[in-house]
């Protein structure tokens, strides 16, 4: 199982934060691997909507779908893999801190198969690096709006 959690604080308010980082359309700015993005349903973005994605990670192309499973605005939202290399969920949470400032989680969660689960560890290990960078560039695109 992988299952990593990472977590930033950025200064900004929630709703700008969870706005933009809510967003699949913004993906591709501030997550090094994803590359493409692609509605599979109409927006806007509901209970059931399904988005296909095309990153890179480990120098493997991925592709794919992630349903809308939960989305409570400026609190959480919850995507599953519909379709892909092996069952993920990805939840990003918001939290309201000191002032203007909004702590941010993301979190992975799924199991690997296959040639996969063999090297779990390697993989958990390079998705919470990968993840890290993420939120830092995140952070830098909302603090320079």
């Amino acid at each position: 199982m992988v299952d990593v959690k990472t977590e930033i604080s950025i200064n900004r308010p929630i709703d700008r934060v969870a706005q933009y980082a809510a967003d699949p359309d913004h993906a591709p700015e501030w997550y090094d691997n994803i590359h493409t993005v692609e509605w599979v349903t109409e927006k806007p973005m509901k209970l059931g909507s399904k988005i296909a994605f095309i990153a890179f990670f480990l120098g493997k192309k991925l592709e794919y779908v992630y349903e809308i499973i939960e989305h409570v605005p400026y609190e959480k939202l919850v995507m599953r893999t519909a379709n892909g290399p092996f069952p993920m969920e990805t939840t990003y949470t918001w939290k309201k801190g000191k002032e203007d400032v909004t702590i941010m989680t993301l979190r992975n969660h799924g199991y690997p198969t296959g040639f996969s689960a063999v090297v779990t560890p390697f993989i958990s290990f390079m998705m919470k690096k990968a993840n890290k960078k993420d939120l830092a560039k995140i952070k830098k695109i909302l603090e320079l709006k």
